[in-house]
């Protein structure tokens, strides 16, 4: 049986640096050879206890990490990690790289911990986002009146760009804690409200508590208004949205492609049911992508990944979905054998369309597929002269279908 190489030591450090380490994370680090680090982190390390070749991360890091690892794989290795290692940390990267079995990880308190520990906020009850490497639209979904939010900062200008942030979402009115350098002996504590944010910006190492207070409300459930989304009049309008996305059922860690995306609607409210869904929004039109993107920015869900291209054809490098919905160009030569094909095993298949051309197409596929196929009829109360009456919307047939685990036979 080959010798296994030593196990990677994943030392969690805060900005109190040497003086705030166990003696069980000292020690593993005097007797690493090699420390990787950024070089804020290797600065903290006294020469005189840690003799080992110091290594510090390039930019851009994930890439880096598979070749550093591989290159020390027979030394003694230590990697340095801001808090927590695996909160928000490189201790997610490293597991995913090496196997969580080659990891030994000693976490120091987050800077998440030590913030409520400050404040005196529950951890359990605030939520926390992240804005290292993330775009600052991220911070848009957690928006609700109220509530408390920790920020984590990508950099010096974070805590000045999220109060313009809240201040052009409607919580001008929010506090903002910024915590800086916590731990540190230097730690220092700046508040203001987001509408007049007062200070310039400080310390790169830093962490925005956030007091909601009032603002407009908004909602966690599929349905969004339809005025939420900026549309040429290509929207899958809010009932029908909100019964398509329960029929899609989005499950944490899914994939969703969103075909014919036309304003991003299903996609979005996809991406946000929860924070590891993933999505795919395919339109052939490119100034409806760019509106796609746009409205994923602005309803806080900027991962959305817009492909400009005309399907199937732009179907094919894509990953393998784990639901497809599909809002235009049922007709199009190819398009629905694609798409089943393309499903994983298990696999949901969700069509709309309001033309006889299409229900035909959907009745011919429910046939031969099973599933489940709806007929959706919404109306609306509108003034008729001195009264009032039902103005019928254009009814919606839709056809859904779970992809079966083994090959299915066409019906006869």
């Amino acid at each position: 049986m080959p010798e296994l190489p030593p196990p990677i030591t994943v030392v969690g450090i805060g900005a109190d640096g040497w003086s705030g380490l166990s003696a069980v994370s000292r020690a593993a680090l005097e007797s690493a050879e090699v420390v990787i680090g950024s070089p804020r982190q290797l600065e903290l390390l006294p020469t005189d206890a840690v003799t080992a070749e110091r290594v510090a991360w390039p930019s851009p890091l994930r890439p880096a990490v598979p070749g550093l690892l591989a290159e020390h794989a027979d030394r003694r290795l230590a990697v340095l990690a801001s808090g927590d290692p695996m909160f928000f940390g490189i201790g997610r990267t490293l597991a995913e790289t090496v196997g969580p079995e080659r990891l030994r990880v000693l976490p120091h308190p987050s800077a998440v911990s030590l913030a409520c520990a400050r404040l005196g906020w529950p951890l359990e009850a605030t939520e926390v986002v992240s804005l290292v490497g993330r775009p600052l639209d991220t911070l848009a979904l957690a928006l609700h009146p109220g509530r408390r939010l920790l920020v984590l900062s990508a950099d010096a200008t974070t805590p000045a760009t999220v109060a313009a942030l809240l201040t052009e979402r409607g919580f001008g009115t929010a506090r903002l804690h910024v915590l800086e350098q916590l731990g540190h002996t230097e730690e220092r504590r700046l508040d203001g409200r987001a509408e007049d944010w007062p200070h310039p910006p400080g310390a790169p190492l830093n962490l925005i508590a956030i007091e909601l207070g009032d603002g407009p409300r908004g909602s966690l459930v599929p349905g969004l208004p339809d005025d939420a989304y900026e549309s040429d009049g290509q929207l899958t309008k809010r009932h029908v949205r909100a019964a398509t996305l329960a029929t899609l059922a989005p499950s944490p860690g899914e994939l969703l492609w969103d075909v014919g995306g036309g304003s991003g609607s299903i996609a979005v409210e996809w991406l946000r049911a929860h924070r590891d869904c993933q999505a795919v929004s395919i339109e052939r039109d490119p100034v409806r992508a760019e509106r796609i993107a746009h409205n994923a920015a602005r309803l806080g869900v900027p991962r959305l990944r817009v492909v400009t291209g005309r399907a199937p054809a732009a179907l094919a490098e894509l990953p393998t979905p784990d639901a497809v919905f599909i809002g235009g160009g049922l007709t199009a030569p190819g398009l629905l054998e694609s798409c089943w094909a393309a499903l994983r095993p298990g696999g949901r298949l969700v069509a709309n369309t309001v033309t006889l051309e299409s229900e035909a197409l959907l009745t011919e596929w429910y046939r031969r597929h099973g599933g489940e196929l709806v007929k959706l009829a919404v109306a609306h109360a509108v003034p008729v002269g001195g009264f009032t009456g039902w103005r019928q919307a254009m009814p919606v047939t839709q056809w859904s279908a779970a992809k079966p685990d083994t090959p299915q036979e066409d019906a006869s």
